[in-house]
């Protein structure tokens, strides 16, 4: 049986006329500054020598794996837990870099969350919440937190990443508008961040057009926003479509609240957009592309946000604590 000869780093600097940092460097995420072409070369020669990296000699070698840990906070229950991973993941694999999460239970402190994590001596984590909120971390854990992914540290010391809840608002009310709309509801999502965030941008876009909203109603019965909660929708549109002042646009705080609305209109017997447009947030691909008509909606940048989060915890040099606001992209379907 062939004996199978492990390939080193120096033999790759050998085939490649460089040095074995300049090779870690290329292979590995390390500091040492080259060219792309050398970079793609060593690489190549990498793939054509058969090098695997061996993890555990790195480990000891640097004091982490090529690693990064994902504290969830409910992100692994939520459906767009696959966008935010795909982010992740695709801009680690560049790197050489794998992605692992550890789910944060109830009764779990956040801390005991972080020990888990950092058994595996990642090179990085990252906290994940399931939907844009405020986040206190302890003293002690917020310096082993390198960037928040959709969701802010309560007091501003770890660089976050979340949705431009008030920018998007404020994108789809304008599309709303161009449509020759004027008489819009919103029924939102209450007792929550991303909810009062959007109405802020829902307000002032009807206000920069001089018009007043017809209603802004709460989508359940409780004060923060739940899917089990009870529902208020149906109750909503009837004493909508039987005021003096029927809209022509309701605008829901997410897809599920259009599914409901979508059901009320039918039942009126009134047809989308014809007699009332309707639009959303979030795009659940699965849900609005099967609506009939299909929902226009604004989409989360969540893959987005797993990216430039990746970019942020394998950088060189880390940047300041800052609020970075990404933007939602408006998804066009039939309903306005």
């Amino acid at each position: 049986m062939a004996r199978i000869v492990a390939v080193s780093l120096s033999d790759i600097a050998e085939r490649a006329g460089v040095s074995v940092k300049t090779v870690s460097g290329a292979l590995h995420g390390g500091s040492a500054r080259m060219s792309d072409d050398t970079r793609q070369k060593i690489k190549a020669i990498a793939e054509e020598l058969g090098y695997v990296t061996n993890l555990a000699a790195r480990g000891v070698r640097q004091g982490w794996l090529p690693l990064v840990g994902v504290i969830s906070d409910g992100l692994i229950t939520s459906p767009f837990a696959t966008e935010i991973v795909r982010g992740l993941d695709g801009a680690a694999r560049s790197a050489g870099m794998a992605v692992f999460a550890v789910n944060h239970r109830s009764g779990q402190s956040i801390g005991e969350v972080l020990d888990e994590v950092q058994q595996f001596r990642p090179r990085a984590v990252a906290y994940a919440a399931m939907y844009h909120k405020d986040v206190a971390l302890p003293d002690r854990l917020a310096g082993a937190v390198g960037v928040m992914i959709n969701c802010r540290e309560a007091a501003g010391r770890v660089t976050a990443l979340v949705p431009d809840e008030e920018g998007g608002a404020r994108e789809v009310v304008r599309y709303l508008l161009v449509a020759g709309r004027r008489r819009i509801a919103f029924i939102n999502l209450p007792g929550i961040l991303a909810g009062t965030l959007r109405e802020m941008g829902f307000r002032a876009a009807l206000e920069e057009g001089g018009i007043d909203p017809v209603g802004v109603l709460p989508a359940v019965r409780r004060s923060v926003y739940s899917d089990r909660a009870p529902s208020l929708v149906a109750s909503h549109v009837e004493a909508l479509l039987k005021s003096g002042q029927r809209p022509d646009a309701i605008l829901c705080g997410n897809d599920r609240v259009a599914m409901e609305v979508y059901a009320a209109l039918a039942r009126a017997g009134l047809r989308i957009p014809d007699d009332i447009a309707v639009a959303s947030f979030d795009n659940q691909v699965e849900l609005a592309s099967r609506l009939d008509p299909p929902l226009t909606t604004m989409g989360l940048p969540h893959r987005a946000m797993g990216r430039l989060a990746m970019e942020i915890l394998l950088a060189e040099q880390p940047e300041p604590p800052r609020l970075r606001k990404l933007p939602f992209h408006l998804v066009e379907r039939a309903s306005v």
